[in-house]
């Protein structure tokens, strides 16, 4: 099985690579159009800017591509961290429109200045899973996740949102629509939960 991961210059590649051979597929590291075509699924990692992820893929050609890939071929993707972001229309993260594939918007944590918790969330959480998702498969509230992100996915169809978690407050962690799938979390960083979550998104 061979998965591409999108390469739009921002984002941990090596350890989503690591582990996607982990699991005896073939990642392919995809930083041109051509590279993204014949591949079964699509990881989309990321850390970093909203605005200017989505500008360097519009510059690299993977825009286009990628809609073709996941609107029209209906390929299974996964968004990780600012690669589900990025799935969103917009983000306080900039002024530049996103893929479009899960209808919401980004917003930054809004988090009291009274508060002890820090802003980017950095480190392990739970997960609240609100239905039944081939991506969670094996995987429940006992399990967590590395997290580090500053924004979060508000105004979400309720019907597209798989888990949630908490910092300060409820968010969205964990999205779902047809083939299309999203994760705040990075499972890459994860340990056995995520290489569990990530053989999971092999088997869809």
């Amino acid at each position: 099985m061979r998965i591409a991961i999108v390469d739009f210059g921002m984002g941990n590649l090596f350890s989503v690579f690591k582990k996607i051979k982990q699991l005896n597929a073939e990642p392919v590291i995809a930083s041109t159009p051509a590279t993204l075509m014949n591949t079964d699924k699509i990881i989309i990692p990321g850390v970093g800017h909203f605005g200017k992820a989505m500008e360097n893929l519009h510059a690299s050609g993977l825009y286009d591509a990628l809609q073709k890939r996941v609107t029209l071929d209906h390929t299974p993707v996964l968004g990780i961290c600012l690669g589900m972001q990025l799935m969103a229309d917009s983000s306080e993260e900039g002024t530049a429109a996103g893929l479009g594939w899960i209808p919401s918007t980004v917003v930054k944590f809004n988090i009291e200045t009274s508060s002890k918790l820090k802003i980017p969330q950095t480190g392990w959480n739970s997960v609240s899973v609100k239905k039944d998702s081939r991506l969670l498969k094996g995987l429940d509230e006992k399990n967590e996740f590395y997290f580090l992100h500053g924004y979060h996915f508000k105004d979400v169809n309720e019907q597209e949102v798989i888990a949630t978690s908490c910092y300060g407050y409820e968010f969205v962690s964990v999205i779902e629509n047809g083939h299309i799938f999203g994760t705040q979390f990075h499972p890459e960083k994860s340990h056995d939960a995520g290489l569990t979550l990530l053989q999971n998104f092999m088997e869809v």
